[in-house]
């Protein structure tokens, strides 16, 4: 099997789901309430393990219950989590996520342990044994010192900066990386903001699909029409579905398509993580 190591958070999610959002000094009830492991790049991880790929995990935690049990839930499915860090100063990162009945999500983060890991904390047996390191939100300087030493072992490096790509000075690694995955708004700005010529964007549009961008070739997936219940954990589940086709050898089109039924699959069920088992996006695809 192939092997790809994902890096940043690991948190604890809190998941509500509400009628409506309330308005200022209002209130609405909460219908639902689910609690378990999350984190973008946990999120991947496991996702990747559901597909059959061996996956570990570079990340921190809490000395406490949230996160000895958000790193069992990962090591019960297969994740290696030899590689996460437990803090003996800061909790367990917390993560309130509240869904709308369109599916939209707001999240409220608590300060944490989700970034006390270092990129000294991958050994380079580690880097000398992957296939790929895929990076999710973290201290830029992480970010740049992991794909720097990604780079000196051959290993090719993915980067889904996410929501708060235009506050925390992800320049260096950005423009380090060889694959960066974008939604629309992160697209605009990064587009924008810096020199991405060297990279391959991996844009995701949505209900509209995604595409490929490689210099001046494009290759577009329009994706699947679905019922959302919860767009939570979309994004990390199409980024595990297409770093476990590419991984594979799988062409632009083909990654595209698993990634796209892997984000649609995730959308379609609450929750951060669904599982993702290749049965499941072959029957989504009608193969």
């Amino acid at each position: 099997m192939s092997r790809v190591i994902c890096a940043g958070h690991l948190n604890w999610d809190v998941t509500l789901r509400v009628d409506a959002l309330p308005d200022p000094d209002g209130e609405v009830a909460v219908d639902s309430r689910r609690c378990g492991g999350g984190g973008s790049a946990a999120n991947v991880a496991n996702g990747l393990a559901d597909l059959e790929v061996d996956s570990s995990l570079l990340g921190s935690v809490g000395d406490d219950e949230h996160g000895r049990t958000a790193r069992s839930e990962l090591a019960d499915n297969g994740v290696d989590v030899s590689h996460v860090v437990t803090s003996e100063e800061l909790e367990t990162s917390t993560k309130y996520i509240v869904v709308e009945p369109s599916g939209e999500v707001m999240v409220l983060g608590c300060p944490g342990a989700n970034e006390a890991f270092s990129a000294d904390d991958l050994p380079d047996a580690a880097l000398d044994g992957a296939d790929h390191l895929h990076m999710t939100s973290q201290r830029p300087e992480t970010a740049t010192r992991l794909a720097e030493r990604a780079a000196e072992h051959g290993v090719p490096v993915s980067f889904d900066p996410g929501r708060r790509i235009d506050d925390r000075g992800y320049g260096p690694a950005i423009t380090s990386v060889d694959y960066l995955f974008l939604n629309d708004r992160e697209a605009a700005l990064a587009l924008d903001a810096f020199d991405l010529t060297e990279q391959t964007l991996v844009l995701k549009h949505g209900p509209e699909g995604a595409e490929i961008r490689d210099g001046e070739r494009r290759e577009a997936h329009p994706g699947y029409p679905i019922d959302v219940v919860d767009t939570t954990g979309a994004g990390d589940a199409f980024a595990a579905g297409f770093l476990a086709a590419r991984v594979e050898g799988a062409g632009d089109q083909r990654a595209l398509a698993v990634a796209n039924a892997c984000g649609a699959l995730a959308s379609k069920a609450p929750g951060a993580r669904t599982s993702l088992t290749w049965d499941d996006v072959r029957a989504f695809l009608g193969e």
